[in-house]
């Protein structure tokens, strides 16, 4: 059966076959398939029922595959834009502040790993941390190469 054939339930199994999806990303890919008398809220539903889709499994997914490159900040915008609620955001933000440091440190070693000589040099480094979206503290911290918490 091809891909175009498939109904609204076979798609997004097939989705989440390819990884984890949020119950809202799923709902913007499956959209302009929905046809007459086709309920997508009701197809989702009973994905969800059946645990095919799941709030949490989608979170630990994209903090497995962004944590180790990018800062809380950035991987909590992810979450939220793919539609994640508020209290699973704040379970993650909690998760990865506990980390954040250390993850900053990896990143900066892998990208640089020697302190900046000028002043040129530390801002591009702290733009470099601050765009993949570690905060202004942790950076500060980094580039000091300082432990304190």
């Amino acid at each position: 059966m091809s891909f175009s054939k498939l109904s609204l339930k076979g798609r997004a199994l097939r989705y989440l076959a390819q990884r984890e999806h949020s119950r809202a990303e799923l709902q913007t890919k499956l959209a302009p398939h929905v046809e007459e008398g086709e309920d997508l809220a009701a197809i989702l539903d009973e994905l969800e029922a059946k645990g095919f889709i799941s709030a949490e499994r989608f979170v630990d997914s994209v903090i497995h595959t962004k944590a180790a490159r990018y800062g809380a900040n950035r991987v909590l915008q992810e979450l939220r834009h793919k539609g994640v609620d508020a209290e699973l955001v704040a379970e993650a933000r909690e998760r990865l502040r506990s980390t954040e440091l250390e993850r900053a440190r990896v990143v900066w070693q892998r990208r640089f790993g020697t302190p900046p000589d000028s002043p040129q040099e530390r801002a591009k480094q702290m733009r470099f941390l601050a765009g993949r979206g570690f905060g202004g503290d942790v950076v500060r911290k980094v580039l000091r190469g300082t432990d304190e918490e």
